[in-house]
């Protein structure tokens, strides 16, 4: 709703930002990267493919939970800035000053980093590292105490969220918001999947040791699709057409994710390599495919839904194929 968030809303953070040395601002732009969508949910699937009883008790469920709390979080920001639908900071729009000692070979990198259109109420950027890094933080119960895995990934989550706002493409509010909101999103969903820790006092001891052991990440898919329907239907209303597309993406990841667990029991090893690499190959060229034909949204929704689907039903293939290949036997 225009007038809840104003489209000027920033505390003085731009002046200290054009007082920052050249090379701190390209730094920043490079630590943004650490929250690109595409680097969230590929190290979410390695996660969840490869993931050892190391680092949880049920390594599966809790890379499925993780990359489901992570869509809500995408979910969330979706409808937040068709909601809201304030601009970004004019820095966002352009020209950008490219430092003159950076190497050509850098410039489109460093212009694309520092250009972004789109809304700017929440960020997405600080959404998605929040909601990832914690989720990972509190799936994989295995690795290292709880204390220092909270620790680093706050530290990463605040990173990005800084980073969005040195390199100009986000105020501080929108940053500081988006932090909330993936810790909200993530204990939400959690609390979705069925995580004792967040269920109160019906939980018992045991379960609390092994909080990964039973979790169900189809709700919080579910949930995930519902928001994005309703982000659809707000960005639409208001003939935010790009909106509509990042909404439509959404409600697929959610339905795929949904359809894809149902296909594994949860209980699977790690995948192979022999059968990650190509699934890989096959999973990232529908990302791409779905992004390069946002023009065609039934196009885009499909390649999103086949290809989130493949990545969390991949580890009940290797099972399936020894099974087809023992029958021919």
């Amino acid at each position: 709703m225009t007038g809840l968030v104003a489209a000027e809303r920033g505390l003085g953070e731009t002046a200290l930002v054009d007082a920052l040395p050249e090379v701190v601002v390209v730094v920043f732009a490079a630590v943004t990267h650490l929250a690109d969508p595409w680097f969230l949910f590929g190290l979410l699937a390695v996660a969840y493919w490869f993931g050892s009883d190391r680092i949880a008790a049920a390594p599966r469920r809790a890379g499925a939970t993780a990359i489901a709390a992570v869509t809500c979080a995408y979910a969330a920001v979706a409808l937040g800035k068709a909601w809201f639908a304030v601009p970004r900071p004019p820095g966002a729009m352009g020209p950008v000053d490219v430092p003159a000692w950076l190497p050509a070979l850098l410039t489109g990198w460093y212009e694309a980093q520092v250009l972004s259109d789109g809304f700017g109420f929440p960020s997405g950027h600080a959404t998605g590292g929040a909601a990832a890094y914690l989720a990972l933080a509190l799936l994989y119960d295995r690795a290292s105490t709880g204390e220092r895995r909270l620790l680093a990934a706050g530290a990463v989550a605040v990173a990005v969220a800084a980073s969005r706002v040195v390199i100009e493409v986000h105020y501080l509010v929108d940053v500081l918001a988006g932090l909330c909101l993936g810790g909200v999103v993530v204990v939400g969903a959690l609390w979705l999947a069925g995580d004792p820790r967040f269920r109160g006092r019906n939980a018992s001891r045991v379960d609390r040791r092994e909080p990964t052991a039973a979790l169900d990440p189809t709700p919080a898919f579910l949930l995930a699709a519902v928001v994005s329907l309703a982000a659809a239907g707000v960005a639409f209303a208001a003939g935010h057409t790009g909106e509509v597309v990042e909404a439509g993406i959404g409600i697929a990841t959610g339905v795929g994710g949904a359809a894809g667990w149902r296909l594994v029991s949860g209980d699977e090893p790690a995948v192979p390599v022999r059968i990650a690499v190509p699934a890989l190959a096959v999973t990232g060229a529908l990302w791409v495919g779905a992004y390069a034909l946002a023009d065609s949204l039934v196009v885009t929704l499909a390649a999103t839904t086949a290809a989130v689907v493949a990545v969390v039903a991949l580890p009940a293939l290797p099972e399936r194929i020894e099974a087809i290949s023992s029958d021919r036997s």
